[in-house]
């Protein structure tokens, strides 16, 4: 039984939230895909391997997969707006700290504090915005809080490139801190502090799930760094038991941390599943796109940056867009058709030889951003469409790790068909750029089918969070 606590949602609050919100994801995805451009320069001045560097990028990861799941127990407990503004500190300073670091060793525990602070961060302030709009409003809303989560993963390797080259590594996390300080100040005045009764906390559930997160993610960090497979499949699998292991024990609690009866709800269930089969293609692009040019076209990091630009740009029509397109077409031939688009822009990445200009992909690549858009704000809507109160914040936290996951596993898996094709010689005739035209062809023919789980929907599914102006 959930009781609201402290501010009303007043419209400044409403007008405020959503920018909150914004500026927490925005920092987190800026942060993790900023990162990825400077390791060479940060290797360097520590005076390491650029393959331990690595280390700071898993450790952040693992973090947040360990952490994430209790974020929503946390919020009900001590209250959306401190556990919020505790999040924002914790990132805040992970940030000063990792600038300041003199070793890896430094970095990676300060990454960890870091990862602390984002795995409560973007998942209590989603729930504080479901608890504070309606289901007919919560769509403007979530929709324009999603809009950092696809021009962060774009601006995060220009930015990140031309700081190392003209400033100096510092100051990739650096630019978190005014960010942070500004969602802090904010929310001191506008973000509400929703509590609930807590029966009881699940700490063997947590633990189970928690190995589970750590196993998978540890997983699919080693598919892209490991040429040996059998290590590989053997933590995967251990992964997946745990999950096993906690539908066992979450059948038998009376209260888990994620309770099963979250998947008794359709569009929950399809929301969860469609997100993670969707990101097997549309998360290895902003990776396989920028190796492409760099590798087969040899091109610079600069350049490959302003080659995948554009997606910001239109993922921002995307935004003024999706809420006309859903309260027209309805979340099933939405995600249905902008799914199986996704899925042949990504295939016609295939199409041009190795000797066409690289310009040839930046009309697909702007129009990719767009149609992401409106696949991203569905997806997260439609997942929480149904939930009723007393699982909004369990079945929250519990999107907001599937996501992370699918994330991952979408890199994972760009990585593993990539090197499979450029390990064939034969096939691509010696020449690498057929590896990537050939993984283009794989990772967009799978978001097409993917688009078949979202037939799961009835035609009225959302009804409720479209606005009926």
């Amino acid at each position: 039984m959930n009781l609201k606590v402290s501010v009303e949602s007043s419209e400044p609050t409403k007008k405020i939230l959503p920018l909150i919100l914004a500026t927490a994801i925005f920092m987190q995805m800026l942060d993790s895909t900023i990162l990825n451009t400077s390791l060479p320069a940060i290797a360097r001045d520590l005076e390491e391997s650029p393959l331990n560097m690595q280390n700071a990028i898993i450790s952040y990861v693992l973090t947040l997969a360990v952490f994430m799941p209790v974020s929503g127990f946390i919020s009900d407990k001590f209250g959306t707006r401190k556990v919020f503004i505790f999040s924002l500190v914790l990132f805040s300073a992970g940030s000063l700290f990792c600038s300041l670091s003199q070793n890896l060793t430094q970095l990676v525990i300060s990454r960890m504090i870091q990862g602390v602070g984002g795995s409560l961060m973007t998942p209590v302030g989603k729930l504080a915005l479901i608890k504070t709009f309606p289901k007919n409003e919560l769509l403007r809303a979530m929709n324009f809080a999603i809009v950092p989560a696809l021009i962060g993963p774009v601006l995060g390797p220009l930015v990140g490139g031309y700081m190392v080259d003209y400033l100096s590594w510092h100051w990739i996390f650096l630019i978190n801190i005014p960010i942070g300080l500004s969602g802090i100040l904010l929310s001191v005045r506008y973000m509400p502090d929703y509590k609930s009764r807590i029966i009881d906390f699940d700490l063997k559930g947590f633990l189970i799930f928690a190995a589970a997160s750590l196993l998978l993610s540890i997983s699919l960090e080693l598919f892209g760094n490991t040429v040996h497979i059998t290590p590989v499949l053997v933590v995967l699998l251990s992964g997946f038991l745990m999950l096993y292991f906690y539908y066992r024990h979450a059948s038998k609690d009376n209260n888990p941390i994620f309770p099963l009866n979250l998947f008794e709800v359709r569009t929950f269930r399809v929301g969860i599943l469609g997100n993670l089969a969707t990101r097997l293609g549309i998360s290895s692009i902003p990776l396989l796109l920028p190796m492409m040019i760099q590798i087969a076209y040899g091109e610079s990091a600069v350049t490959s940056g302003w080659i995948v630009a554009p997606m910001a740009i239109t993922a921002m029509f995307g935004k003024s867009a999706v809420i006309r397109i859903l309260n027209r077409y309805g979340y099933r031939i939405t995600l249905m058709v902008n799914t199986f688009v996704i899925g042949l822009l990504i295939c016609s990445m295939a199409i041009p030889a190795a000797n066409t200009s690289i310009y040839w992909y930046i009309p697909i690549i702007a129009v990719l951003g767009f149609f992401n858009s409106i696949q991203f704000t569905s997806m997260n809507t439609i997942s929480i469409a149904d939930l009723r109160q007393y699982h909004t914040s369990s079945g929250n936290s519990l999107v907001s790790v599937n996501q992370q996951l699918a994330i991952g596993f979408g890199v994972a898996f760009g990585l593993i068909v990539l090197k499979i094709f450029q390990g064939d010689t034969k096939l691509i005739h010696d020449e690498i750029h057929n590896a990537f035209r050939y993984t283009f062809l794989v990772v967009g023919s799978l978001t097409i089918l993917s688009g078949l789980i979202f037939r799961r929907l009835h035609f009225k599914d959302g009804d409720n969070m479209r606005s009926h102006e």
